[in-house]
């Protein structure tokens, strides 16, 4: 099976991840951070490791600001309620994943906050950011906006957001779930007040891991309480952080796992990752794009307005069907609506949803090229039932 679905869970995991995780279980079983004996504090030093390897990966100077979570989505909602108060207005991007944006829908079922959708403009980021700034109000106190289309694979202007945000005052959270591992992210660089993303995707860390982290001074409320290891007798939760954000037993083997993903991508290098990815993209879609009946819905990508992720629908035949056919030559890939919405109207495919193609670092050029005469065999297919109705 030819794995094309990193945009979901990347897959083949590095050997560096196993081995991190297998040591996990064979020598850091005890509880980190709850107990005096050496075991125990040798779990809390990598657990601790694990923390400063992602503060700097993702240019955090306080590692105490970096938090672990199961997941992209679990992050989000701790910083989605936690920032937000009763009469707050939110600007969303119209490529938000349901993890934005059905916490933030149901904040507004419940009349705490408002919402507005901002347009991205494919390769315009200036008309982008004015897009964002037009619907600022007087009670606008975040904007949320992915770093790309899980989708799609277009990027979002977020330096450029982050610095028209902050002129009026506005926190800027950003969903990096798809961009954590490809593009280099630095926090404090870059003026993002909340960063939330995936253990699992890019990072090639495994399921149920993911990060939050702060890089503002705004006071953040809780979304649940509990052990902390940490001030024990007091009946509130802690200000500090991590312990504010991590409630209960961490997922120690997960946050090792996520170290040796970090460590693999550090190794590897960013900017190497990316230029591999975006080069078998580009020779998907321009092979794509000579096929007949094959409608791909973004421009051809860049390096500079994209990541590795692309879309594209067969006329007369609904992208789950395409992905079922696909499977059986042997190709993973995903197909239907990717829990986004407001992409799929902004795309004008909600409809049949689209067939979803995201490549990772270890796909290669020929898999690409049979994937592409996969893809053919089922237009073509789709064209002779088209013809005999």
């Amino acid at each position: 099976m030819v794995y094309l679905d990193n945009a979901a869970t990347s897959f083949r995991k590095p050997p560096g991840v196993i081995h991190r995780m297998e040591e996990a279980l064979r020598r850091y079983g005890a509880n980190p951070g709850r107990s005096g004996h050496a075991l125990s504090e040798a779990a809390g030093a990598k657990v601790f490791e694990a923390r400063q390897k992602a503060a700097d990966f993702f240019g955090v100077s306080d590692c105490a600001k970096v938090f672990f979570t199961l997941n992209c989505t679990h992050a989000l909602n701790f910083i989605i309620k936690g920032a937000l108060q009763q009469g707050d207005h939110v600007i969303l991007s119209c490529f938000e994943h349901n993890s934005v944006l059905r916490p933030v829908h149901e904040l507004w079922r419940r009349g705490v906050v408002s919402y507005s959708v901002a347009d991205v403009v494919e390769g315009d980021d200036e008309r982008t950011v004015k897009n964002f700034e037009a619907l600022i109000r007087q009670d606008t106190r975040l904007i949320i906006c992915t770093h790309a289309s899980n989708v799609c694979g277009i990027r979002l202007p977020i330096e450029g957001i982050c610095r028209m945000a902050h002129q009026y005052g506005i926190a800027v959270l950003v969903d990096a779930a798809q961009t954590a591992g490809v593009l280099p992210i630095d926090v404090e660089k870059m003026g993002i007040d909340y960063l939330c993303t995936a253990g699992h995707k890019g990072l090639y860390g495994p399921t149920g891991t993911g990060l939050g982290i702060v890089g503002c001074d705004r006071p953040l409320a809780t979304l649940f309480e509990g052990g902390t290891g940490s001030a024990s007798l007091e009946l509130t939760q802690p200000e500090v952080y991590p312990d504010r954000m991590e409630s209960g037993t961490v997922n120690t083997v997960g946050i090792l796992g996520l170290l040796g993903g970090l460590e693999f991508v550090s190794s590897l290098g960013m900017e190497r990752i990316h230029t591999h990815e975006m080069g078998l993209t580009r020779l998907l879609y321009d092979r794509l794009a000579r096929v007949p009946g094959v409608r791909l819905k973004t421009r051809r990508p860049d390096n500079a307005h994209y990541v590795p992720v692309l879309c594209f629908e067969i006329e007369g035949m609904p992208s789950e069907e395409v992905v079922r056919a696909l499977n059986g030559m042997g190709f993973a890939v995903r197909g239907g609506y990717h829990c986004a919405p407001l992409a799929h109207e902004k795309l004008k495919s909600l409809e049949n949803g689209l067939v979803r193609v995201s490549v990772g670092v270890y796909n290669k050029s020929e898999e690409i090229l049979r994937f592409a005469a996969a893809v053919e065999r089922c237009a073509a297919l789709a064209a002779g039932k088209r013809r005999t109705e």
